[in-house]
């Protein structure tokens, strides 16, 4: 009787749910296995049971156990409820895993409220190292979005989802070596939580950004509304979807194939309706820096052997480009979205139908351009903070690989809105500030300029927003300007692009109570390399390596600690586009091989796995034969000089090789600077000489600061 219910309820679960089944469960064979899975609902065991080949034992909460429903559920499988809070539990499920039966766990210990992974406890852990079970992570897509989940209000929950599950590679958790047992088993519980981000993040699904944004559409609903612009009106998914391929459909009309063209536009829905539905028609969208002035937009289509420019009258109105325009016309292709816009004949709209209602018969009849996840999606330009900017080309899979990375890390839920004020021409607002809550269903304010230093903190409080991402010097900024309640409903607020400075994290904790979150990351790496979380967080630092990310430290003479971080994985770019050919895509690689990309920054990773960055190779200084880190210069300024913003460069000196030079927007004395290393510790020759007071650093478009800029006055002005 029990198994004739077990086989009709499976075939029930497959017709409804069209379960589809990941990798192979080859593991269970093996004498002693802890399985453990994400915990999204209240059928999360039922679907475990139902398509496993094997007859677990579920490891159940008490108070599950003792519900009146689960009691007539649990007669069908073989379970041990247990207390979490007695002490006698993790030695029960040790004896139960030594017995020899599949033991199957939730290691998050309850039922996720944001549809991300949740607190991990260590028991589960301490029992694998324990026993020297084998583990066997497995992953519950689908079952979040039923109604048996716990998201409530929640736009992607429905009856009937379609569900996934992945096993993953089994794995082992060695007994740490802690001295106390409290240390081993959170070491343990450490090793369990990035055996489950791996896993999050390695069941990604795969595609195009497109076919993201129409997975996403068809999880949330065409008709959830969450894109907002300064035209202040919320578009919904099926708007989205809709300008998208209308754009594409443009963009197609004036390039060829695989052809490479300028994006000029500022932060709106319409910048990513083109570059999204670009993509989808297999051209690849450049995003034009539009603060670099005429030289660098020119300097950036050269490289990349740009011909068409498509930008908006309004915009070169409002942004007052109108001279660089006049310099490009004639020299590139000018296109103007008012006045395309009018070449969408009846016949475009008939295909926009018909790809809104029947994309996958378009398909079919290759009246849609096929989906290649390796393509270009994408091409960017780094800052130029320290040289001639390099065009930096990713494709679809690379930057879907980021979000995953992010996602697998931090909950995002449908009650956040991001704030994104950096500009989609940077990785980071692109990336992290743009496509991840399109991607996720989570509500996103585009705000088209980060400058509004007075303006961005009153946004933030009247569209009640709870995610900002920034760079330190701008989110000093909105910390000076904004009311202590302008971010009363803000959970995360991220920094990255920069180093995060003491004064404005200590700012930000007194004046709001929130802690910046630091991050680390590259626009070669789509960007996003290491972050800190509320899971894990290590002041000072910028956090752990995101899943799926190999690294390696080349040693450097003349530093001591850390060394030239080199990193490979699924979000490391395709390549550079070579100066000297433009458009040919250079691949990636470094000295330790291909796919690995040299950062050329130094790093220290600490015993739990926390990225320290010492600074760019590039910002350090040989004086009299040692090295000197400019960033560490700039720390000891700042803490010699609070009040104001420094930036530390070097010159030619024929005595010492090289002479630091010191740029600030305040008065300091070498008296000042030298009693703060005395007291701090710092070396001697951190200590510069040449001091030199501006009104203020010179920026990048990115907020980052123009040390190209400074480096040329230092050598060009003398003590």
């Amino acid at each position: 009787m029990r198994r004739w219910f077990i086989w009709v309820l499976r075939q029930l679960f497959r017709q409804l749910f069209r379960v589809e089944l990941r990798g192979d469960w080859h593991v269970l064979q093996q004498p002693k296995v802890l399985v453990v899975a994400n915990h999204e609902s209240f059928i999360d065991g039922v679907l475990l049971a139902l398509f496993m080949p094997a007859r677990p034992v579920f490891v159940v909460h008490t108070g599950i156990a003792e519900h009146w429903l689960f009691k007539r559920l649990l007669v069908l499988v073989d379970y041990l409820a247990v207390a979490p809070t007695s002490p006698m539990a993790i030695k029960q499920v040790v004896r139960l895993v030594e017995s020899g039966r599949p033991v199957v766990i939730f290691p998050e210990g309850r039922i996720t409220v944001t549809g991300s992974l949740m607190k991990i406890y260590n028991g589960p852990a301490f029992v694998a190292a324990k026993t020297g079970a084998t583990l066997l992570p497995v992953h519950l897509d689908g079952p979040g979005r039923t109604v048996f989940s716990r998201l409530q209000g929640h736009p992607q929950r429905s009856w009937f989802p379609k569900m996934r599950i992945t096993v993953m590679p089994g794995e082992r958790i060695e007994m740490p070596t802690e001295a106390t047992s409290q240390a081993r088993r959170e070491q343990a519980g450490e090793t369990l939580r990035r055996i489950m981000q791996n896993m999050q993040f390695a069941s990604r699904p795969r595609g195009t950004l497109y076919q993201a944004l129409e997975g996403a559409a068809q999880r949330c609903g065409r008709r959830y509304r969450l894109l907002e612009d300064m035209r202040q009106v919320e578009l919904s998914y099926g708007d989205i979807l809709k300008m998208t391929l209308a754009l594409g459909r443009i963009c197609s009309k004036i390039t060829v194939p695989s052809e490479r063209f300028g994006v000029l536009l500022p932060n709106l829905a319409a910048t990513v309706g083109v570059m999204i539905g670009a993509g989808a028609f297999g051209r690849v969208p450049a995003m034009l820096n539009y603060t670099a002035g005429r030289q660098g937009i020119e300097s950036a289509c050269a490289v990349a052997d740009i011909k068409v420019i498509l930008t908006s009258r309004a915009f070169i109105e409002t942004a007052r480009l109108g001279e660089v325009i006049a310099a490009l016309d004639g020299r590139f292709q000018i296109h103007y979205l008012e006045d395309l816009r009018a070449q969408l004949t009846g016949k475009d709209k008939l295909w926009l139908l018909s790809a809104l209602m029947m994309p996958s018969w378009l398909r079919q009849r290759g009246w849609l351009p096929a989906a290649n996840p390796n393509a270009p999606a994408v091409t960017l330009f780094t800052s130029g903070s320290e040289g001639v900017p390099k065009g930096v080309v990713l494709t679809h899979r690379q930057l879907l690989a980021n979000l995953t990375q992010v996602q697998a890390v931090i909950d995002f839920s449908a009650t956040d809105k991001f704030m994104n004020a950096l500009p989609v021409f940077h990785a980071f607002g692109l990336t992290a500030g743009t496509l991840l809550p399109l991607i996720t269903g989570t509500k996103l304010f585009l705000y088209p300029s980060p400058l509004h230093y007075k303006v961005i903190p009153e946004v933030v409080y009247d569209r009640n927003c709870s995610v900002l991402f920034g760079t330190s010097t701008f989110l000093g900024q909105y910390a000076k300007h904004a009311h202590p309640y302008d971010f009363f409903r803000v959970r995360y607020v991220v920094a990255g692009a920069e180093k995060l400075a003491s004064t404005v994290r200590d700012l930000w904790f007194e004046k709001f109570g929130i802690r910046i979150l630091e991050g680390y990351g590259a626009t070669e790496t789509a960007p996003v390399l290491a972050v800190n979380t509320p899971m894990a967080y290590r002041s000072g630092s910028v956090g752990q390596f995101l899943p799926g990310i190999e690294w390696q430290l080349e040693s450097v003479p003349g530093i001591e600690r850390g060394g030239i971080l080199h990193v490979r994985g699924p979000n490391v770019m395709a390549g550079y586009l070579r100066i000297t050919a433009p458009g040919v895509l250079e691949p990636t690689a470094s000295e330790l091989g291909a796919g690995w990309y040299n950062t050329g920054d130094i790093v220290e990773v600490d015993h739990d796995g926390f990225v320290h960055i010492q600074g760019r190779l590039k910002r350090f200084a040989k004086i009299a034969g040692e090295m000197v880190s400019l960033e560490v210069v700039e720390k000891l300024a700042a803490l010699a000089c609070p009040a104001g913003q420094h930036a530390a460069s070097s010159r030619p000196d024929e005595s010492k090789g090289e002479a630091l030079v010191l740029f600030s927007t305040v008065s300091v004395t070498a008296e000042q600077l030298n009693r703060c290393a005395k007291e701090q510790g710092f070396p001697s020759l951190a200590v510069p000489r040449d001091l030199r007071v501006m009104a203020a650093l010179p920026l990048l478009g990115t907020g980052k600061t123009d040390y190209l800029t400074l480096k040329t006055l230092a050598a060009t002005s003398g003590e």
